[in-house]
């Protein structure tokens, strides 16, 4: 059926979470000096777009490929070669139709988008830049989640890493070519944004050469596939739920995009040009406080289709117990990046941007708290959608979104508080969110994840850690001399020392396990060499 083994649901998390690490090492050389070169009001319009293309993109590629996968994941599992090939047909032709239908609405109204929803009419070009990227990551979708339900993760891990290479190239000589001759920020926003479409078309050539290459169509198997009515609709009824409830975390972005602006002109007073260098400023913190869940994200793609095997073999207990690690290897690794962002807010946000409007480093230091209940609910949301309960998400996200909208309204609108009503109403929802999700993991799994034991050790390891790193960065702050130079001699080693602690305390108190590093590649040698029990 497939020339390619697949790798089970940890390995392959360990190879996305791999690709992962280079994608945001090159979406920093992307993002951070865009943001140095466009400045707080032009990151304002960059950011902009990109919420608008997220909502687009998110309804169009959350769910389907996780559809896709489970459906793949499924035939697969029961070796039916013909159902594979007709259900992959019938997810195409479906990614196809939607991308397209959303890249024309992105295409004709740029100027209703920027101008009537996000009040950035500036941000109108660049939106219509932007408008072909979402065809061609719906392609792309299709053959990420066919590689996905076969637990095959190098083909997406591969074709990201491109995707962001390209993208990280074309758009920032662009940027800095029209900035550098003066065409205005409006025009240096819609060149970086150019970068995107550049990078998802190079992604879908990869992609489609991947298949061609590896998922040869062999001779039909003695199995009748369903018709393609029938797998349109499950494709849909799987993938439309999910999608819904992963497009609430583009909306509220969107969201914030609108009320940030609105209410800061409307209800506090600021003017056009304030209102742009506080929320790209907020745009800016957010890019950082991204990069947790971007970590995250590999885990929960693995974990669905590894979920969803032990549920159609009856393997409950199975089920459960990948639920539980994935949890706990979510609070492991999230945990110590959202403290370490609050710890570490103000210097890092002085070091990537140094000319930011001084607010930033608060921004950041609330969102560092927010990107922990970031993580723990995008990990419980892949666990009750590979579970078959694939509505539940989406009442979650919605509950979550509605405090968040209801937060941002009022604070951000009190002149006092202005934008700092937005990471706050982050940190609420997603707190809320996480604790309702858990609540319904112990209903739909046969036996209740331990709370204990997810939580527990990493909580003690990351306290200290923290503690670390403020002692050592607070120490070293007062004896350095001032200037870039001597806060990164201050960050840098305060960085370093709470990652040590962090380590030698997990593997002192076995918040990872030897049977953890065993499911990764390497991890044996390396639980030897570290002396894991």
């Amino acid at each position: 059926m497939s020339e390619h083994k697949g790798q089970n649901y940890l390995h392959g998390a360990a190879i996305l979470t791999a690709g992962v690490i280079i994608m945001k090492i090159l979406g920093f050389l992307y993002k951070m000096p865009i943001g140095n070169i466009l400045g707080d009001d032009g990151y304002s319009m960059f950011l902009a777009t990109y919420n608008v293309y997220n909502v687009f993109l998110t309804l169009s590629t959350a769910g389907l490929p996780i559809a896709l996968a489970r459906m793949v994941s499924e035939a697969n599992a029961q070796g039916r070669s013909n159902q594979l090939r007709r259900t992959f047909s019938v997810a195409w032709r479906t990614f196809f139709w939607i991308g397209l239908f959303c890249s024309l609405i992105m295409a004709l109204f740029p100027r209703l988008i920027a101008g009537g929803i996000l009040r950035n009419p500036d941000a109108a070009l660049s939106i219509r830049v932007m408008s072909p990227s979402v065809l061609l990551v719906c392609l792309v979708s299709a053959y990420r989640g066919y590689c996905q339900g076969f637990g095959d993760m190098i083909p997406t891990t591969v074709g990201q890493v491109l995707e962001v290479l390209v993208k990280v190239v074309v758009g920032l000589a662009l940027a800095w070519f029209l900035m550098h001759e003066n065409y205005g920020k409006p025009i240096g926003s819609a060149g970086a944004i150019f970068g995107v479409t550049a990078g998802s078309a190079a992604a879908l050539l990869y992609m489609w050469l991947h298949k061609q290459r590896h998922y040869r169509d062999e001779a039909a198997g003695s199995d009748t596939p369903d018709p393609d009515s029938a797998i349109f609709k499950r494709f849909l009824r799987i993938g439309i739920p999910i999608a819904l409830g992963s497009s609430v975390l583009a909306l509220l972005n969107l969201i914030d995009s609108s009320l940030c602006m609105g209410r800061l002109q409307d209800a506090a007073r600021f003017s056009y040009q304030e209102s742009k260098e506080l929320y790209g400023v907020y745009g800016k913190a957010q890019t950082i406080f991204n990069l947790p869940a971007a970590i995250i994200t590999p885990l929960t793609i693995s974990v669905v289709p590894a979920v969803t095997a032990a549920i159609v073999k009856r393997e409950n207990d199975e089920a459960t117990k990948i639920s539980e690690d994935s949890m706990r290897i979510a609070a492991v690794l999230s945990l110590p990046m959202g403290v370490g962002l609050t710890v570490l807010a103000k210097p890092i946000m002085t070091l990537i941007y140094p000319a930011a409007h001084p607010v930033g480093a608060d921004l950041l230091a609330i969102l560092g708290l927010a990107s922990v209940f970031v993580c723990i609910v995008l990990m419980e949301n892949a666990v009750l959608q590979a579970t078959g309960h694939e509505m539940l998400p989406m009442i979650t996200m919605i509950a979550g979104g509605v405090v968040k909208v209801v937060i941002n309204y009022f604070l951000v609108a009190n002149r006092g508080i202005n934008i700092y009503g937005a990471p706050i109403g982050t940190l609420a929802s997603y707190a809320l969110m996480a604790v309702i999700n858990f609540v319904m993991m112990c209903f739909v799994l046969d036996k209740n994840p331990r709370l204990r034991v997810i939580l527990l050790r990493p909580l003690f390891c990351t306290a200290a850690m923290g503690a670390a790193a403020w002692a050592v960065f607070g120490l070293l702050h007062r004896v350095l001399p001032q200037g870039p130079i001597g806060l990164l001699l201050a960050t840098a080693p305060a960085i370093l020392i709470a990652v040590v602690v962090y380590l030698l305390l997990s593997i002192l108190l076995r918040t990872v396990t030897a049977a953890d590093m065993a499911l990764i590649p390497g991890g044996k040698k390396l639980s030897r060499l570290l002396h894991m029990r």
